[in-house]
């Protein structure tokens, strides 16, 4: 974890570290399968899998940049939003991120790079127009959490044992089809192998799919809570998160499809008409985060005003 202001977590963070040491151990498994399963192909499949997660971790700020093709801009441009970022940064000790902007309706924001020294925060002007200065700087806080925090190598590194199973599910069905490429006599025992590979490959890639959406709602608690200490204003966060909620769920359908590949990185996702309680959400709902705000609020001994937006039923 990087050196900053922001509150630890013991409580997240231990259930945090137990996810990652699940998922280091699945890979594990996952690699030594392979090997028995696929000896000729399973150190390829590995290199070229890592190499996938390296390449992912390594451009993350461009990749995410671009995909939502939100544009840097400097003082000048954005000075508001810029001193904002200033002045967290300050609070919070930690190097100051590049700024930018995405301009679509979509209300949200993010945080991306590899590093603190290599990283950016964005916004959109959905969520400019949208949310006042201390609501603002309840989410940029959140932000700012995830790269302090260097979340994003975290998320990348969990993800490893799921895109190395991809590989392998997608090698061992090519393999079982066409006999991994052996000669006649011994295409039984060959297409055999590749449907081992191919079931192991598949739970693994299951059980990963499930733990890293596990660890992706544990690392926004984390974000919300250590956001919201480092304002002093927990209701800020939570009025902002209700906005935000509420708002996406009037952005057309079609919008939020092209904008769902950043759900993972993304404040709130980009999802309507869907519950964000199941196993396969990227985030926590949005009463559990309200709650979490609520017990800060205490913790602080400045309780919840009731000021922000009721949630109303879950999307």
């Amino acid at each position: 974890m990087a050196h900053s202001r922001f509150i630890k977590d013991t409580g997240l963070t231990a259930r945090m570290t137990l996810v990652m040491f699940l998922l280091g151990a699945l890979f594990v498994g996952l690699v030594v399968g392979l090997m028995y399963a696929l000896p000729n192909y399973a150190f390829l499949i590995g290199v070229i899998g890592l190499g996938i997660a390296w390449f992912q971790w390594y451009n993350s700020d461009t990749l995410a940049l671009k995909a939502m093709r939100a544009r840097e801009v400097s003082p000048e441009e954005a000075p508001e939003l810029h001193g904002m970022i200033d002045r967290l940064c300050a609070m919070a000790d930690m190097p100051k991120p590049r700024v930018a902007i995405a301009y679509t309706d979509l209300p949200n924001a993010f945080a991306t790079g590899r590093s603190p020294s290599r990283a950016a925060v964005c916004v959109t002007t959905g969520i400019l127009d949208r949310l006042t200065a201390e609501e603002l700087e309840g989410v940029l806080a959140h932000e700012l959490s995830h790269v302090a925090h260097r979340d994003v190598l975290v998320m990348t590194l969990a993800s490893s044992a799921g895109i190395v199973a991809g590989m392998a599910t997608r090698g061992a069905q090519y393999g079982a089809i066409f006999g991994g490429g052996r000669r006649s006599d011994n295409n039984g025992a060959g297409a055999f192998g590749f449907l081992i590979a191919l079931v192991v490959s598949l739970v693994v890639y299951a059980i990963s799919f499930f733990l890293t959406r596990l660890l992706s709602r544990y690392r926004e608690l984390s974000a919300d809570r250590a956001g919201a200490f480092l304002t002093q204003k927990p209701s800020a966060l939570a009025s902002a998160l209700t906005k935000i909620t509420g708002e996406i769920a009037a952005i057309p359908t079609r919008d939020l499809r092209s904008a769902q590949s950043m759900n993972a990185f993304f404040i709130a996702p980009a999802i309507s008409g869907a519950t964000l309680s199941t196993l396969s959400s990227t985030h926590p709902s949005l009463e559990q985060r309200i709650e979490q705000l609520a017990k800060v609020s205490a913790e602080l001994g400045r309780p919840m005003d009731g000021g922000f937006p009721s949630p109303g039923p879950e999307l």
